[in-house]
């Protein structure tokens, strides 16, 4: 039961916004897509800010696509936002029988290699849009947990945490590092993405689409403070069959090298390649490169 401070009246939008998405999780499939769809397409005119800071990144992340193909791109992933959202709110209240046989699994010989040995595995994915459906799907042949920033909503971090919850074996908040490490010598596997920008602190600056971009080092560090392997994962939707795919991935073998630098560009560049095979699909509403190296202007 929510604390009764949560109810309080200040709190009553979120909770309608809540509600709002409870009925869109329950829509059928297509419905949700639609939905998904229309909400997507306002957002792009309306909300001014956010898209200014989509197509910046998208001018800076594919300098080869022209002007029209850039806002083509910029169009799509609002709309894919927008659908993703609804996808992750889908699995706060999902059953197994509601998404059976609208998945498949690639590279499961990365993620059993992973395993050997009963290590822990950080398993390395991107803020692609259907994060937490991705990790009920993923949940269905590995139990998983999941390191996570905490909303600054208190409503929203209550009803998130409780929907996680019921998806993944451990929901921990990303400063309780003890706790993490802890669960990855225990041979947990726990799904972590450090694509995107919180600050300089633990980071270093290394190339993400060919953009310097402040880039946290804890990957390396988790794995050997967890005595863990690394594997990677990628889900993506497909435009047309709308079935899901998701991909496992190995990390190059030369990780950790104990150079900050050179892991960083190991992570970004394989979280590059799988983003750049469904691109409208990552969330490029946020501002990956706020941080910039000393005496750089912003981008944004």
């Amino acid at each position: 039961m929510p604390k009764k401070s949560l109810y309080h009246p200040r709190h009553w939008p979120s909770w309608l916004a809540i509600f709002f998405l409870r009925l869109i999780a329950a829509l059928p499939f297509k419905g949700k897509l639609l939905v998904g769809k229309a909400i997507g397409l306002l957002a792009y005119r309306l909300i001014k800010k956010r898209r200014h800071v989509t197509e910046t990144n998208i001018r800076l992340c594919y300098p080869e696509l022209n002007s029209q193909q850039q806002q083509a791109l910029v169009r799509d992933i609002f709309i894919q936002n927008s659908i993703g959202f609804f996808e992750i709110a889908w699995a706060w209240w999902l059953k197994p029988e509601d998404i059976a046989g609208r998945y498949t699994f690639e590279g499961l010989e990365h993620i059993e290699a992973a395993k050997a040995g009963g290590k822990g595995i950080v398993l390395v994915g991107a803020h692609l849009v259907h994060l937490d459906l991705a990790g009920f799907i993923v949940n269905q042949i590995t139990p998983i947990g999941t390191i996570y920033r905490k909303n600054n909503n208190a409503v929203l971090e209550h009803v998130i945490t409780k929907g996680r919850q019921r998806v993944f074996s451990a929901v921990l908040e990303r400063s309780n590092m003890r706790q993490i490490v802890r669960e990855l010598r225990a041979g947990q596997v726990l799904w972590y993405a450090p694509d995107q920008d919180f600050g300089r602190r633990q980071s270093v600056f290394v190339p993400f689409f060919g953009v310097p971009a402040s880039t946290l080092t804890t990957t390396a560090q988790l794995a050997r403070m967890g005595r863990a392997n690394v594997c990677f994962v990628f889900h993506y939707r497909d435009p047309v069959t709308h079935q899901y795919r998701i991909v496992f991935k190995p990390i190059d073998s030369r990780f950790p090298t104990g150079d900050d630098k050179e892991d960083a560009t190991i992570i970004n560049n394989t979280l590059e390649a799988g983003i750049r095979e469904e691109p409208a699909q990552y969330m490029w509403v946020h501002r990956r490169f706020k941080t910039r190296p000393e005496g750089s202007p912003s981008v944004y």
